[in-house]
């Protein structure tokens, strides 16, 4: 009888459920997302998260053992209770999503919760570009900018399971307003619709992320400028965050990480500033070896590898 974990990842454009087995495979035929965003109200959202459970389920083979199901949210989360505040989701605040989740799934079946950034962390320490590699942090570049560490071979959560969350560490020379009330946070400046926002002021015609991929391939000046800044900003995060913890590798996916190669560099540069710290300059930063499936097996692996999760304690 194979052991399946059901994987969530509740993000700011969309909700996934797929089944994932032991090895950190996803089946499938059990992979369905349905579009959350913005504008959705909260019984849109839980509409959401309850049709892709249902069919994810409904795919569950003949003879598997559902052993358990992993959520991965944006946050920032409540580890403890259970409880999400999407930044990029306004309709929810504090709200019970452990418990929805529970409420969709056979009675009984352990339920865990933690941000994104860890699941995706996961991920990539299990079958990605973190293998063997004990100290790292795996990033997302995408909607909005997320992380989560993995120190000495296990992940860090800190109380309210919101350790790693460096989209929200305020980064030099930027005065980019953030909707979590800062200035300057990296996420507010090099997230993929920052990103294009910023572009748009400086007179770029295009509104979406692709289209300015397309016009960085082409040698358009205000996409190159946009996307050097994206990175510069990417880079100092990633800096401050290595000076604090010794990290030795970064792993970033999401979408907009695809939006040239070229990213990467802009990213290292900023890294190599800081000539007096090989500490800090020794860190790699590289793309994610996974496919978009990454947020799924890494929720997946908080059942399939929870000796590398600790349970969430009060406090």
């Amino acid at each position: 009888m194979s052991a399946l974990a059901l994987g969530i990842d509740l993000g700011g454009t969309k909700v996934e459920a797929a089944l994932v087995d032991a090895s950190g495979s996803v089946l499938a035929t059990s992979r369905f997302r349905t579009p959350t965003g913005p504008l959705a109200t909260s019984a849109d959202l839980e509409a959401a998260v309850r049709s892709v459970i249902a069919s994810s389920l409904a795919q569950l083979p003949a003879g598997a053992d559902l052993i358990g199901v992993g959520v991965g949210s944006a946050g920032p989360i409540s580890v403890v209770d259970g409880r999400v505040s999407p930044l990029n989701l306004p309709v929810w605040r504090d709200y019970p999503f452990r418990d929805l989740v529970a409420s969709a799934v056979p009675a009984g079946t352990p339920v865990v919760l933690r941000m994104d950034g860890q699941c995706i962390t996961l991920a990539e320490h299990w079958v990605g570009a973190g293998v063997g590699i004990d100290n790292l942090m795996g990033m997302i570049v995408s909607t909005g900018i997320g992380g989560g560490l993995i120190l000495r071979g296990m992940t860090v959560a800190g109380p309210t399971g919101n350790a790693g969350h460096i989209g929200h560490v305020e980064v030099g020379g930027f005065d980019d307003l953030c909707l979590c009330g800062g200035i300057g946070c990296v996420e507010g400046i090099a997230s993929g619709p920052r990103t294009v926002a910023w572009a748009v002021r400086q007179g770029w015609v295009g509104s979406t992320g692709e289209e300015l991929s397309a016009s960085y391939a082409a040698g358009d000046e205000i996409a190159r400028a946009a996307v050097a800044r994206s990175g510069r900003a990417i880079g100092q995060a990633i800096a401050s965050a290595t000076a604090l913890v010794d990290l030795d590798l970064v792993a970033i996916g999401g979408g907009f990480s695809r939006v040239t190669p070229d990213l990467f560099d802009y990213i290292r540069e900023a890294i190599a500033e800081r000539v007096q710290f090989g500490f800090v300059t020794k860190v790699r930063v590289v793309p994610s070896a996974l496919s978009d499936e990454g947020p799924l097996i890494g929720s997946a692996a908080l059942i399939h590898r929870a000796e590398l999760v600790p349970p969430a304690l009060a406090h």
